[in-house]
């Protein structure tokens, strides 16, 4: 009964503080760092800048929430209806779709690791609760848009601003913001460099809900 308990009480005090302090690092980038020194690669290194809200365009968080939760700000950290319909088009046999939240992709790549196992879906959900529970959404974006993986390696706005566009996080257009949001289904598939057919049709589809849903000005509803 203990181990539960003390589980709880240190995640609570982990998130609580995660709240005021900028994570050193992610879960993920611990991951792929071991990963790679497990592949012989010991010159590999995470390029990893973290950069305040206030300091990154704000054409990115909104490209974020208008390419994967569109309902970010109405939502306690699991989108029901989105759960349902990928729920619908599993059961059909079409290709597979989540229903994960920005919160939930927050918790995931923070604190967690890849995977399907109900173990670790149900932890996911435990630290989802805590970070909508105990940051408010501004946060919660700040930190995805910091931790997101862009490339291989490549990780957050500043990060993937210097080494794809050259430019500070706080310069990108919002093409330029569009089209890092649109590798985020698969960073080391998809290229911000070398856009395919998929990424440039999906980044101008993002592009135009990111003015659907009211552009810079949808950061007021979140504020």
């Amino acid at each position: 009964m203990a181990l539960p308990f003390l589980f709880a009480l240190a995640s609570v005090l982990q998130v609580a503080t995660l709240r005021f302090v900028d994570p050193p690092l992610s879960a993920f980038m611990l991951i792929r760092q071991f990963e790679a020194w497990g592949e012989g690669d010991l010159g590999f290194r995470i390029a990893y800048d973290w950069r305040d809200l206030d300091e990154i365009s704000p054409n990115l968080p909104v490209a974020l929430v208008a390419a994967e939760d569109q309902n970010f700000a109405e939502h306690f950290g699991f989108d029901l209806k989105a759960i349902e319909k990928a729920r619908k088009n599993n059961a059909r046999g079409r290709k597979v779709r989540g229903g994960s939240t920005i919160s939930q992709q927050t918790a995931k790549n923070l604190f967690l690791w890849s995977g399907r196992s109900w173990v670790r879906k149900g932890i996911e959900a435990w630290y989802t609760l805590l970070i909508e529970t105990l940051w408010p959404k501004r946060r919660i974006i700040e930190v995805y848009a910091n931790i997101a993986e862009f490339g291989d390696g490549v990780y957050g706005a500043q990060a993937a601003a210097r080494t794809y566009y050259r430019k500070d996080a706080a310069r990108l257009a919002p093409a330029e913001a569009a089209r890092m949001a649109a590798v985020l289904p698969n960073p080391k598939r998809y290229s911000i460099s070398r856009p395919g057919p998929y990424v440039q049709r999906r980044a101008g589809a993002i592009q135009r809900q990111m003015r659907y849903i009211g552009g810079d000005g949808y950061l007021k509803r979140i504020e």
